[in-house]
């Protein structure tokens, strides 16, 4: 059933101004149109576009900005011409709420990649000209297309770190054929992407070498995640050990960061896939040209990917290693992700702190 005409007030945390610190705020949520799905938001997981959009980084936040775009929740209704789920489903809402779904992406069910852009869970333009507001909040309503189904028994609050890190990751790795057992795959960075990477690499079955400037993060590194080898990228020695030694590299570090001592350690026809943010990406053209090497980049996934990733995250028992918050402690939460304070993914409880 749909309600076209009622719409609800949703609790939400919001930011004001470019400060970024987050508060109580309430708003109304469209009405179930017909292809829409309403989800009453039992867990958010906090992504750095939190951090970047909140503090108006980018220059083009609309307050009051609610974020939050790894979404898990409950169906509380449907629209008449939903099909595919039901009230109790478990669902999930990624990074994007709409596609123009006419584009030759958008018919390849890989709609981060539309023509005319993907609609942002937050801070985005959706059609009806209203500026979208993420799942820090207490429901949301989305068109079907863009729900993904969370496996059952899969936990939610688990799920959450997977509609963004996940997938981000999880992409490109099947795209570049990072899913051949036996082959050898680094991983620079160690956080909310990062980790998955390496979880993904060792399902994937691939000897998983872990790069970071953090020595203290060795032992988890390889005794909790399951990494084959770690390495102090500053340490040239350790460096030149590995020296034309891995088939891919999947680069999740935002920071600066030299190129051209992780492009040395490829194999001839090696893969480096990057999906963080540096300021600059810049290495010899040698490193590329005389190793027949690629340089790629990735953003998140299309709601195919998205589905798939989430099945194969049940199906092998993958699982984002989380640390659960009430809401109350957003600000304090977001101010240790930008302190890098995390192991990996802080994941809002919003069903248990959000009144």
């Amino acid at each position: 059933m749909s309600s076209e005409n009622a719409k609800e007030d949703c609790l939400a945390w919001a930011a004001r101004d470019p400060s970024g610190v987050l508060s109580p705020y309430k708003f109304s949520r469209r009405a179930t149109r017909d292809d829409d799905v309403s989800l009453r938001i039992t867990h958010c997981g906090v992504c750095y576009a939190d951090v970047v959009w909140t503090r108006n980084k980018h220059y083009d936040s609309k307050y009051p900005l609610v974020p939050g775009h790894e979404i898990v929740g409950i169906v509380q209704e449907v629209g008449r011409n939903v099909s595919q789920l039901k009230p109790g489903d478990h669902v999930g809402v990624g990074t994007y709420v709409n596609s123009c779904r006419e584009c030759e992406f958008c018919d390849d069910r890989d709609e981060v990649n539309c023509v005319k852009g993907s609609v942002f869970t937050f801070n985005g333009l959706d059609s009806d000209g209203t500026i979208t507001k993420g799942g820090y909040s207490s429901h949301i309503v989305v068109h079907e297309r863009y729900c993904y189904k969370i496996p059952d028994g899969y936990p939610l609050a688990m799920a959450a770190p997977l509609l963004c890190a996940g997938v981000t990751v999880y992409n490109p790795m099947v795209r570049h054929n990072m899913n051949q057992p036996g082959k050898s795959l680094g991983v620079i960075g160690l956080g909310g992407l990062g980790h998955m990477a390496v979880k993904f690499g060792k399902a994937f079955g691939l000897q998983v070498t872990i790069f970071s400037t953090s020595a203290s993060k060795k032992e988890e590194a390889l005794s909790v995640l399951g990494a084959d080898r770690f390495i102090v990228s500053s340490d040239e020695e350790q460096m030149k050990v590995l020296s034309k030694s891995l088939d891919f590299i999947i680069d999740t570090a935002s920071g600066d960061h030299p190129f051209d001592p992780y492009m040395s350690l490829l194999k001839t026809r090696g893969v480096l896939v990057l999906v963080g943010f540096p300021g600059e990406v810049k290495f010899s053209p040698a490193n590329l040209i005389l190793g027949t090497r690629t340089v790629a980049g990735s953003v998140t996934g299309g709601t195919k990917v998205t589905q798939e990733m989430l099945e194969f995250c049940a199906a092998n028992k993958i699982y984002p290693k989380t640390e659960v918050i009430p809401i109350q402690d957003v600000n304090e939460a977001i101010e240790r992700l930008i302190n890098r304070d995390v192991k990996y993914r802080f994941v809002i409880d919003i069903e248990n702190s959000l009144k």
